[in-house]
């Protein structure tokens, strides 16, 4: 299928079958690997980048592919990458013991619904955060700069596209290779998982604090795609967490035990909501400075509406085409009706069904307006930190304690006593329509920037995006009942916690339901947090009118406080590593060929790792055997921390300075 032509625009090859096709292979593999990496890790990652490479590499093969064509192959992949971000709230059903496991239908149909709401939203908040917008998109550019060079655009002769375009393919699949041996090597005990230490810090042994790097090639990739600024930004919330928090509230709720015990309870119970506090004033700030753009945004819909109106559509430029905002409220209504159904099926079966009605039509009515907000805040962040650093969490934590307090208001008066668990599970279905929505909406306006620079449909695009979410849709339930089976979720009835995917955001949530319905919540931490979120944006703003360059995103530093440290450290290691690496690339004979090889590199390290994370869930799963590939004992554990720490930065070295001769060739 081609783009129609438009007045003095030249008809390209777009939204073409064989894309499409593309596209969906890609999605269902990297959304089986974002779904484990964001259990494992609590972070997704954007898969923009690598299906830009991939589309470009195999398309090429027919000889007439197009740039606009490449882009739609990664538009409808990066559904992969943010989709896949359901997982942040739908395993709190199974660690409230409310499923056992994912209903196929339900589990579908909440992503699939929630997911083009969210395309259609983003649509009229496209002028706002793009068009008229001077957010850096950093993900988004990235891969506009990676489909020009492979396509020879502006500016680079042809022969150096293929030849980049190759190097760009190498990256990814040494990245992917490396990343996946030596994830299988850890598997079999030789090399350790991660490097950790735990320490008392008084006689009685109640007080404690402690650290953790995982020795993951994926965190480590993941810290070079978010940037320095973040990376610092988790360091010093994991500072605030660990270098206080932890120690404080140990001190102050003094439990005995080994000191990992003690640590570890302390974050959990005391330390996370600090965190949530303070990611949950970062989403508030977001949305406060989000009102004048969005409403700009609105109207430059409603004008494009009535020049279409007027017979004049083939007067709009063709990059400025979305799709017409009465099929978007049309789509919108749609959508609603399998939502309004989940809604009250799940009432029904949850013993609610007294009160089926109210929970239908105010449940209904939150997803629209809540889903509206929710995509503003997760647009404008993507825009401003990247995809792969989503404010999703913050922004599950507050719709969480919204839909929660809502139903106390509400409906919890008008129940027996014996229904409260079925209402924390209601509060996190609810929930998880409103994040489908979020988590689409985290990163289409990141396509439709990489779209805007390379002169695409908008309109094609956002089709494209529908497709991916729906294929998606189908890989999720099956990939999260195959790690459900295999591992289980961190906190879930009869899990073995030394074995289970911890699902921190999902933990997270989960635990905040229970807390404000069942009224046991303490509000102390979450003002704390609070008050560190709103000392943050102050201090972000000083430093952003002061030097015009250094940041400190809130949101990252609330992330930092409520992740593990097995999470966060290895990522801010990865920032610091890709900083230096783009210092030295600037000094290189192609200084940005040289940074997107390094980006294409850390895309590589993150999909290898993933993959064979999913892959080995089935091995665990279908053994029986928690470490079936374990060829050494707990006597080996010292050896292993040594052999692996070495092996992990000795790759690193060789893989940097490869990538460095890539580079320069």
């Amino acid at each position: 299928m081609k783009t129609q032509p438009d007045a003095g625009v030249t008809s390209v090859a777009e939204l073409t079958v064989r894309g499409l096709i593309l596209g969906v292979i890609i999605t269902v593999v990297f959304t089986a690997a974002n779904v484990y990496f964001g259990l494992k890790a609590g972070i997704t990652f954007s898969t923009s980048i690598p299906a830009a490479v991939i589309s470009m590499a195999i398309l090429a093969a027919f000889g007439d592919a197009t740039i606009q064509e490449n882009n739609i192959v990664q538009t409808v992949a990066s559904a992969a990458g943010t989709l896949s971000a359901i997982i942040f709230v739908l395993p709190g059903l199974i660690i409230v013991g409310w499923w056992t496991g994912f209903p196929f239908w339900m589990s579908f149909a909440v992503c699939a619904a929630g997911g083009v709401l969210g395309v259609m939203y983003t649509i009229p908040l496209r002028r706002a955060l793009v068009t008229d917008s001077d957010l850096p998109y950093p993900e988004g550019v990235a891969c506009a700069e990676v489909l020009k060079v492979g396509a020879g655009h502006e500016g680079h002769d042809a022969s150096e596209a293929v030849e980049t375009s190759g190097a760009g393919l190498r990256a990814v699949i040494v990245g992917s290779i490396v990343s996946a041996v030596f994830y299988i090597v850890v598997q079999t005990k030789l090399f350790a998982s991660d490097v950790a230490h735990y320490f008392h810090l008084d006689s009685n042994s109640t007080t404690a604090t402690g650290y953790d790097f995982s020795l993951s090639f994926a965190l480590f990739a993941i810290g070079h795609l978010v940037g320095l600024s973040v990376g610092i930004a988790m360091l010093i919330g994991a500072f605030i967490g660990w270098g206080w928090g932890v120690p404080y509230y140990t001190a102050l709720h003094p439990v005995a035990g080994i000191a990992a015990d003690v640590a570890q309870d302390g974050w959990s119970h005391y330390v996370r909501y600090v965190g949530a506090g303070a990611i949950g004033v970062a989403a508030v700030w977001t949305l406060i400075t989000l009102i004048k753009p969005v409403v700009g945004g609105l109207a430059g819909a409603r004008a494009a509406s009535r020049v279409r109106q007027a017979g004049q559509a083939h007067t709009l430029p063709r990059t400025e085409r979305d799709i017409p905002i009465g099929t978007v409220g049309i789509v919108s209504l749609i959508c609603m009706i399998p939502v309004g159904w989940l809604l009250w099926h799940f009432s029904r079966i949850s013993g609610l069904g007294s009160q089926a009605f109210t929970l239908t039509v105010g449940g209904v009515v939150f997803v629209v307006v809540m889903g509206f907000l929710v995509s503003a805040v997760c647009g404008y962040m993507a825009g401003l930190i990247g995809s792969s650093n989503s404010p999703l969490s913050g922004i599950g934590i507050l719709v969480v304690v919204v839909a929660a307090l809502l139903l106390v208001v509400g409906v919890k008066a008008l129940m027996p006593a014996s229904a409260g668990q079925a209402l924390v599970a209601f509060a996190l279905f609810l929930t998880s329509v409103v994040f489908a929505v979020a988590s689409i909406a985290n990163n289409n306006l990141q396509d439709l920037k990489t779209g805007q620079l390379v002169d695409a449909t908008p309109s094609a695009q956002q089709w494209a995006l529908v497709i991916g979410v729906i294929a998606g849709a189908l890989i999720i339930p099956p990939v999260l009942d195959l790690l459900n089976n295999a591992y289980g979720f961190l906190g879930a009835p009869g899990v073995d916690p030394a074995r289970a995917l911890p699902a921190p955001q999902a933990g997270l949530i989960s635990a905040l339901a229970q807390g404000v319905i069942q009224n046991n919540i303490d509000w102390s931490l979450i003002a704390t947090g609070g008050v560190i979120g709103a000392a943050t944006i102050i201090f972000d703003e000083l430093l952003h009118r002061g030097t015009k360059s250094m940041r400190l995103p809130p949101l990252a530093v609330g992330l930092g406080i409520y992740l593990p440290t097995s999470t966060t450290l290895m990522v801010v290691v990865g920032a610091i590593v890709g900083w230096w690496f783009d210092r030295r690339a600037g000094r290189a004979p192609k200084p940005d060929a040289t940074r997107q090889l390094g980006v294409l590199l850390s895309s590589g390290l993150i999909v290898g790792e993933s993959l064979l994370g999913v892959v080995f869930a089935a091995v665990v799963a279908f053994s029986g055997k928690s470490t079936p590939l374990a060829l050494v004992g707990e006597g080996f554990t010292t050896a292993s921390i040594w052999i692996g720490g070495v092996v992990f930065v000795a790759t690193v070295v060789v893989l940097y300075r490869w990538i460095e001769e890539l580079g320069r060739a």
